[in-house]
């Protein structure tokens, strides 16, 4: 069995990395919306159609206190009234901020595409019981089970070196290009907006671009 010593070892450089974020200089209001569709080497898990009006691209951390509000309070609304509906793109981005982040995003990657959001969306309803654990990976390990993931295959996707660097680069990436320097940082067709949104704050933004 994989120790909480040995996972955390295995994910340690993401701590170092860290104080590069904090160091970072403030991003200009916007930014090129053709880079912004670039996408890691992963490629992007996309909900919405892919003509729809206005893009929203959100990069999150999974250990991250106000994603998981974002996800729990809003992401629900905003995907019930504009992405089942056509007239919204979402992309959800990884930019860890610990460990535990990228060894939670590795896991909702493991299992491809369709797992994806269903796992990010258990990670971040469950954050509380997991990420602030004494014993976070045991309790990762816990409710990954729910997932169907097996003790093997947990072990086996937190030692996929590919996976780990596909992420971390997709992190490195917006710090370096787009300056994100927190979470959740959301890019609305380019425009950038940081922390926490209610779903009225970005009904204000969406709307008059979507024409309503």
């Amino acid at each position: 069995m994989m120790t909480r010593r040995e996972a955390l070892a295995l994910l340690g450089s993401a701590v170092a990395s860290a104080a590069l974020f904090r160091s970072l200089p403030a991003l200009a209001q916007s930014v090129s919306a053709q880079d912004l569709a670039a996408p890691g080497p992963l490629g992007d898990v996309t909900q919405g159609p892919a003509d729809a009006k206005v893009t929203i691209i959100e990069y999150a951390s999974l250990t991250c206190s106000h994603c998981a509000a974002f996800h729990t309070d809003t992401y629900p609304a905003l995907k019930q009234r504009y992405i089942d509906t056509g007239q919204v793109r979402y992309i959800l981005r990884e930019f860890p901020l610990d460990p535990l982040a990228t060894a939670g995003f590795m896991l909702a990657r493991c299992d491809g595409e369709p797992k994806y959001y269903p796992i990010v969306d258990l990670l971040f309803t469950q954050q509380k019981n997991w990420a602030f654990s004494d014993k976070p990976v045991d309790a990762l390990q816990q409710l990954m089970r729910q997932a169907g993931f097996s003790q093997e295959k947990f072990e086996q996707c937190l030692r996929d070196q590919k996976l780990y660097d596909a992420v971390n680069a997709v992190r490195n990436r917006a710090a370096k290009d787009f300056n994100v320097t927190s979470t959740p940082t959301f890019f609305i067709n380019g425009q950038r907006h940081s922390g926490n949104m209610s779903i009225a704050d970005i009904e204000k933004i969406i709307k008059p671009l979507l024409g309503a």
